[in-house]
């Protein structure tokens, strides 16, 4: 069989014509088309990347500012409840506080109205006990009250002992003022020359006295000079039954004893 060299070489070159065509318009634009592809695909993965590396990132901000706001919330919720509970401390001081000054201030008015009770008690019976004692003198004795206080005052001042006669008579000498006798009402001109006389004679001097009235000195008498001095008054025996009536109060009862 005789080979057809020129067929042969035509069909060559119509084989590589083909297939440079083929390179040219087909396979280098699929190449093309595919390296793009892989390309597009890759900057896709590229950008999902990093935007999931920015999610992850601002996730982890997101958590970390949540940390630190509740931390804040914390910490302001902690200084909210101290602050809440010093004021509410405070407050409970302040009501205790009032509460106290106010049971103070209570006891105050009460000790107060119980002592101005009592001095009204004890001004009453004094005055009672001043008018019975006149009323009684005056029927029995046929002499006045006043008679009498200056003699038991006379006798009192006999009747002191040495350490205080000294002394008040050493104030009743060296004072330059005349000595101070005080009683409840003005004692008559009688009564002054009574005890004028008694005071003479039981301090032995020629002392000079000045007479006062003193509401207070009920039914007595009290002499005074440089800073010493004497009294004698209903008011100390009151004062005595007083003490004792006190203490009858304060002693407990005895039970009555059931008849058998």
């Amino acid at each position: 069989m005789l080979i057809d060299w020129f067929t042969v070489g035509a069909q060559a070159l119509n084989f590589l014509i083909l297939v440079w065509l083929m390179k040219r318009y087909l396979y280098q634009p699929v190449l093309q088309a595919i390296d793009a592809r892989e390309k597009r695909i890759a900057a896709q993965i590229a950008d999902a990347t990093a935007k999931e590396a920015k999610a992850t990132q601002e996730k982890e901000e997101f958590q970390r500012k949540n940390a630190d706001f509740e931390k804040q919330r914390n910490e302001m919720l902690g200084k909210a409840a101290d602050e809440a509970k010093a004021e509410r401390q405070r407050l409970l001081d302040e009501a205790r506080k009032a509460a106290d000054a106010l049971s103070a201030k209570r006891d105050e008015l009460l000790r107060s109205d119980a002592k101005n009770l009592h001095e009204s008690i004890v001004r009453r019976t004094q005055a009672e006990v001043f008018a019975i004692a006149r009323k009684t003198l005056t029927d029995l004795a046929g002499v006045s009250l006043e008679e009498r206080m200056a003699a038991v005052f006379a006798s009192q001042l006999q009747a002191l002992d040495s350490a205080a006669r000294g002394r008040l008579a050493a104030a009743l000498k060296q004072s330059v003022e005349p000595a101070l006798i005080r009683s409840a009402y003005e004692l008559p001109t009688a009564q002054r020359a009574v005890l004028q006389q008694a005071i003479n004679i039981t301090f032995s001097a020629d002392i000079h006295l000045r007479f006062e009235t003193a509401p207070e000195i009920v039914s007595g008498i009290e002499i005074s000079a440089g800073g010493q001095k004497a009294t004698w008054s209903i008011a100390d025996y009151l004062s005595s039954l007083e003490q004792g009536v006190d203490e009858l109060l304060a002693k407990p009862t005895a039970p009555a004893q059931t008849p058998a």
